[in-house]
């Protein structure tokens, strides 16, 4: 029997749903570090089941000592998670950011002190509409949520620069709309800025439509960023977006100038192309991905997991392709006869491929990268 379909939405049920915030200076934080009920330290504990069904305790691995991740922030942009009628949410916050946290970034505080601020994101109507539509019109309301969007994250990351980092290194993390926010955040506060770069540990932009020249690792958005071509590399960007085939012509991502290379300001096309990384082989090639979903969502698991997390090793294996002028990270599961265990879908259709599941689908291998990048960039301070 084939592997049933993995159900899409929230994380209901969650244990710090609702929790409140602590504001340091101006920024309303959903996360930061030592406060309560904080969804981006939810629990790691992980039962990791086999295509035969067998399950076992799964860690991540190469994990530094907490001593060592202690050393080191991470900077966390959540993806579109408001249903707010208003064009830009407000900085209220909700399930959808909570869930997103504990989703995407809090297996994370295994490796570093792990901050998200509130930003006054495009809604999910106002990005419908401007991502689902065409003409002048939809790249206007694209560009003007973006800019509200975008001042709001950048003065909470000036406040967390003034406040809360202390010189410290940075691992920035982003998915969709956030990773649109973090190419234009780089590209404004990094790029030019010699300072900053040393301090980037790494850059994870999931779905955001990073690009650079054909062929090349930087040079077209970012000018000195570039994106990782090794294992253990440090001050690098890792960028993909997830499609189970070539992306199609319309598509919202892979393909460069359009789709939500629009978001960020990226609308050259000509010389481009949209970077690709895959998380578990940086220097290229196909390998195993690690992904970790959160154990509610796993609605054809059976029996469910004992855990608040759920890994299948060996159900995915992935690589970067570029065909007629799109260029993705192709995944493909490997499901056996008698394999049941659950199956992502592209549930908002072809244009959008995996992007729900960018980040969980890859979640293991992005940690571990994370955990060698501050190895590495350790090893480089002087001593």
């Amino acid at each position: 029997m084939g592997a049933s379909s993995v159900g899409g939405g929230s994380v209901a049920g969650s244990s710090v749903a609702g929790s409140s915030t602590t504001a340091s200076a101006s920024t309303v934080w959903l996360c930061m570090p030592g406060t309560a009920n904080d969804p981006c330290a939810f629990t790691p504990m992980t039962t990791a089941v086999q295509a035969t069904g067998a399950r076992s305790d799964a860690t991540i691995a190469g994990l530094p000592s907490a001593a060592t991740a202690s050393t080191f922030d991470c900077f966390y942009v959540y993806p579109t998670t408001s249903a707010q009628k208003t064009a830009n949410a407000n900085l209220v916050v909700q399930a959808g950011q909570v869930d997103a946290a504990i989703a995407e970034v809090s297996q994370f505080s295994q490796v570093c002190n792990v901050w998200a601020p509130m930003y006054r994101q495009a809604t999910e109507t106002s990005i419908e509409q401007g991502l689902e539509g065409s003409g002048a019109r939809a790249t206007s309301l694209l560009r003007s949520t973006f800019s509200v969007a975008y001042g709001s994250l950048l003065s909470s990351w000036k406040d967390f620069l003034a406040h809360d980092s202390d010189g410290r290194p940075i691992v920035l993390i982003g998915h969709s709309q956030g990773a649109a926010i973090l190419i234009h955040l780089i590209a404004t506060q990094f790029d030019h800025n010699p300072s900053l770069r040393h301090r980037l540990v790494m850059a994870i932009i999931a779905g955001g439509n990073l690009q650079v020249p054909v062929g090349k690792t930087v040079g077209a958005t970012f000018a000195h960023v570039p994106i990782c071509t090794a294992a253990s590399q440090a001050g690098c960007v890792i960028a993909y977006s997830t499609f189970p085939s070539t992306p199609p012509a319309n598509s919202l991502f892979g393909r460069p100038g359009q789709g939500v290379s629009v978001q960020s300001g990226q609308t050259a096309k000509k010389g481009q192309q949209v970077a690709c990384v895959n998380p578990a082989a940086l220097g290229g090639g196909r390998a195993d991905l690690d992904p970790y979903f959160v154990s509610v969502t796993q609605k054809g698991l059976v029996p469910k997991a004992h855990t608040a997390w759920v890994a299948y090793p060996g159900l995915y294996s992935a690589n970067c392709q570029s065909r007629d002028g799109a260029t993705w990270l192709q995944v493909a599961d490997v499901v056996a006869p008698g394999d049941t265990r659950p199956v992502v879908t592209a549930l908002q259709g072809p244009r959008w491929g995996y992007h729900a599941y960018d980040v969980s689908l890859a979640l293991g291998n992005l940690v571990s990268d994370v955990a060698s990048a501050e190895a590495s960039w350790a090893s480089e301070q002087p001593s």
